[in-house]
């Protein structure tokens, strides 16, 4: 990071570090604890891999206890433990399933995922004709576009359509969408106090160290927790 050692009181990060390697989330971290001050706190939001699983498990005892209005929930929860690690396409499984307009679980995936299950419904609802998504790019988008579209078409000429649908499934996985891993509240404690870090603790969305933390609107808007399938973890720099 392009600060210098001990520059900052606090540090957050919510839903990033699942998006690294185990090897670049420690490096992460590393210069996490390098520009924090003494005493000060780091905040690290994830995905929860131990309630994930739990509540797989429950729904999962209720479609084989023959509840059949689990069902739905049981593919939701499916997907809530490998869709984003395994996707090729943007959005993946996961976006056909909030844009199915017969799902009849509205109400488990609010419980689930919060306000994101409300944004991608209010952003399909108002969705932007093409031109006008067109027209709001970058020309360094369409830069890169170009790029890609001109590498795809050398590569299926010098190596053939499967490669270029490797070629197409690489650069989506490293764009960014994918789980590259997942913690629960051992793993990621253990990472960072191999990191430096002490007095690690799981807080509550709403329950910080870090002076006015509910006043950002990071964790909770309008007293909601934004993403209630996340594990809240703090700790200390000694």
């Amino acid at each position: 990071m392009p600060y210098p050692d001990a520059e900052f009181d606090a540090c957050y990060s919510s839903h990033v570090l699942e998006h690294f390697q185990q090897d670049e989330a420690r490096k992460l971290l590393t210069e996490c604890y390098q520009i924090l001050k003494c005493k000060g706190i780091i905040r690290v939001v994830v995905p929860d891999l131990e309630a994930i699983t739990r509540k797989y498990l429950s729904t999962l005892e209720k479609v084989n206890s023959g509840i059949k209005e689990a069902e739905s929930n049981y593919d939701w929860m499916m997907l809530e433990l490998y869709d984003q690690t395994v996707r090729s396409v943007g959005g993946g499984k996961m976006k056909d399933f909030l844009l199915n307009p017969s799902i009849n679980n509205k109400d488990f995936v609010r419980y689930r995922i919060g306000a994101e299950a409300e944004k991608f419904w209010e952003i399909q609802a108002h969705q932007k004709s093409m031109r006008e998504r067109i027209m709001a790019k970058s020309p360094a988008w369409f830069l890169q576009k170009l790029r890609i579209i001109i590498a795809k078409y050398l590569v299926a000429l010098v190596a053939g359509n499967e490669a270029k649908k490797s070629f197409e499934e690489g650069i989506f996985r490293n764009s960014g969408e994918i789980h590259l891993w997942m913690y629960d509240r051992y793993s990621l404690k253990r990472l960072l106090e191999q990191v430096g870090f002490i007095d690690v603790r799981v807080c509550r969305a709403d329950d910080s160290r870090i002076p006015d933390f509910n006043s950002y609107g990071l964790d909770m808007i309008d007293s909601k927790i934004r993403k209630p399938d996340s594990l809240f973890m703090e700790a200390m720099k000694p």
